[in-house]
């Protein structure tokens, strides 16, 4: 047994102070309480639940910020060009090289506050597009690095099978390919056997977009597929997208998703950037989640969600870091409602009817339709018989040592960075402290090694 005492503890229903959390050997909560405790590690700072990241393509982290060299003015650089980029990288990676990228980048997300990650993973093959005799060796080494940097992971394979809407896969994009529902399914199982080798893993699955699968075998996906577990998609990110869905579909995709599936609150819209009022609301009655990257939606100029309106309908929505240019979830929070006052000109349009504070409403969406994503239906925010995941701030920030307990929650969303913090605990344990990873040495090297063995920075 051990305790912790903290300056203040956030729950839902506001800051706890002197609050002394006890847990088990295993990193599970015990006991909450207010008051003294002889034996508690005292932490001079507010302990909130880690942030959840609810959208991750590791291997991405490799390219972070050098796609930003435009030697033609000319010519056009978007989203589709970016991605040429990115298929270069993903024919260079071998497994290790994904485990070291992938550690580093997670013993990241932990550094800024993350406990738990959805890797949306579909670098399922071989160089030459083949299988591994292990289908899960992509996946493995993912979790593996998980384990390595400390995070919780849910890995969601994905079933990859065209090349865009009615076209063949192109060679660039071999190592994604599944090409039968049945490959997708084997793989998923892999995936599920390669979870329990982490006690911190679990599975999700989906379907890369609408463009990469053929239409009648998404329906069969769905319909055959897992219960109970996140459904993660892309869709409706790019204008293109959209105008090619009409063409081949005969409909917009989010539109065509509600027609043709059964959309449950289990289903997780990543990015869902372009809709219409029609599918705004479509996605709100059906429970769905949507998954918004605003650091990444704004690199790719993917544009700009619609989110007072989605939250005027009740809609629910968490974050993720996606390509990784940006790995701060104050940030993520920040760019998100800037982008709609920006729209807007107005500065409340971060909250729902009846909440008063940007900050607390923002976090609560996040943390909540976060854990969603991650298949953790918890509602609380700590609470006796679950895990102790936690980032801690530091207590005597000036900014946060001179707010009120009622203006503290919205100062860290809105004016704390990183430097704020005294670390992350992850099952009871410090995994980050004073801005440093347990294991910050030798992931560092690993990753410098790998990247300079590619040669693509």
């Amino acid at each position: 047994m051990k305790s912790y005492k903290f300056k203040a503890l956030l729950q839902q229903e506001g800051w706890i102070d002197n609050a002394v959390v006890t847990i088990d050997n295993s990193g599970i909560i015990k006991e909450i309480s207010a008051g003294t405790a002889g034996e508690a590690e005292v932490v001079n700072g507010f302990a909130m639940p880690g942030f959840q990241n609810a959208h991750s393509h590791a291997f991405q982290y490799a390219m972070a910020g050098i796609a930003e060299r435009h030697e033609n003015h000319e010519a056009a650089d978007d989203f589709w060009t970016w991605r040429e980029a990115m298929y270069q990288l993903a024919l260079t990676m071998e497994p290790e090289d994904i485990e070291h990228v992938a550690t580093m980048l997670y013993a990241e997300m932990v550094r800024h506050g993350y406990t738990h990650v959805a890797e949306f993973h579909y670098l399922h093959h071989d160089k030459n597009g083949q299988p591994y005799n292990n289908l899960a060796e992509h996946g493995e080494r993912l979790i593996a690095a998980a384990a390595n940097a400390g995070i919780k992971i849910t890995l969601v394979p994905m079933f990859y099978q065209k090349g865009g809407f009615g076209m063949d896969p192109q060679p660039r994009q071999r190592r994604f390919i599944s090409p039968t529902i049945a490959d997708y399914f084997r793989l998923l199982e892999a995936s599920h056997n390669a979870t329990r080798a982490y006690e911190g893993a679990s599975l999700g699955y989906g379907i890369h977009s609408l463009r990469a699968v053929q239409p009648s075998d998404i329906n069969t996906t769905i319909k055959e597929g897992p219960k109970n577990i996140p459904f993660h998609i892309h869709i409706a990110e790019q204008l293109k997208e959209i105008e090619d869905a009409k063409i081949y579909l005969k409909q917009r995709p989010v539109e065509w998703l509600l027609n043709n599936t059964e959309v449950t609150d289990h289903f997780h819209l990543v990015h869902a950037t372009h809709l219409t009022k029609e599918e705004i609301h479509g996605i709100a009655r059906s429970g769905a989640n949507v998954v918004l990257c605003p650091s990444t939606e704004g690199n790719l100029g993917d544009g700009i969600f619609p989110l007072k309106e989605f939250q005027k309908k009740g809609g629910r929505w968490s974050i993720g870091t996606d390509s990784h240019v940006g790995l701060n979830p104050l940030e993520e929070l920040r760019i998100l409602d800037y982008g709609q006052r920006l729209t807007s000109h107005q500065r409340n349009t971060f909250v729902a009817s009846g909440e008063p504070d940007s900050g607390a409403y923002g976090y609560k969406q996040a943390l909540l339709a976060g854990r969603k994503a991650m298949g953790n239906e918890n509602t609380y925010y700590f609470e006796a018989g679950k895990p102790f995941d936690a980032v801690v701030y530091n207590a005597e920030a000036a900014l946060l040592a001179s707010s009120s307990a009622e203006n503290r929650l919205s100062s860290i969303v809105y004016a704390a960075d990183v430097a704020m913090t005294l670390g992350t605990i992850i099952n009871g344990k410090w995994k980050v402290k004073n801005n440093i990873h347990s294991d910050h040495r030798d992931i560092v090297n690993n990753f410098v090694q790998c990247v300079a063995k590619l040669k693509i920075r």
